[in-house]
């Protein structure tokens, strides 16, 4: 990989975490569905979670759920994936998953959060979509 794909996977890692670049991406302000907080400020997700490969056009998020047994660690995973298609270029292939050993439920959340269907079906439903958008909406604090 050469040192303007480094740049360039830099540089879209920069906007998918940080608000700072005036980008709409930002994951680091998502709000938790449950808390009045941040997936940032509860630990949830961190800028080291997140891989980003421009020359294969791939993205990878991993979350950390707040407890073992988190209910809502599937809703947090599609808030992270809509964010995600609704910010980035159609080219990319992104993987929203759950970091090994930090929920009950691993394996049953990833493939959920990575089946396209699954994804696809969970966006059909009407309230599902208002917790996501409610979790997407930017706040003025």
């Amino acid at each position: 990989m050469g040192g303007d794909a480094l740049n360039s996977s830099s540089n879209i890692l920069m906007v998918i975490f940080s608000s700072s670049s005036g980008s709409s991406c930002a994951l680091r302000d998502i709000k938790d569905p449950e808390h009045p907080y941040s997936l940032e400020e509860l630990k949830v997700i961190t800028e080291d979670a997140i891989e980003v490969d421009d020359e294969r056009s791939y993205v990878r998020v991993t979350f950390t759920p707040t407890v073992e047994h988190c209910s809502m660690a599937t809703v947090i995973g599609l808030c992270l994936r809509v964010k995600l298609m609704r910010s980035l270029p159609p080219r990319f292939k992104v993987d929203i998953m759950v970091a090994p050993g930090t929920h009950a439920t691993e394996a049953a959340v990833n493939k959920q959060l990575n089946d396209k269907e699954r994804v696809a079906a969970a966006l059909e439903n009407p309230n599902l979509v208002d917790m996501v958008d409610e979790c997407l909406a930017p706040t003025f604090d």
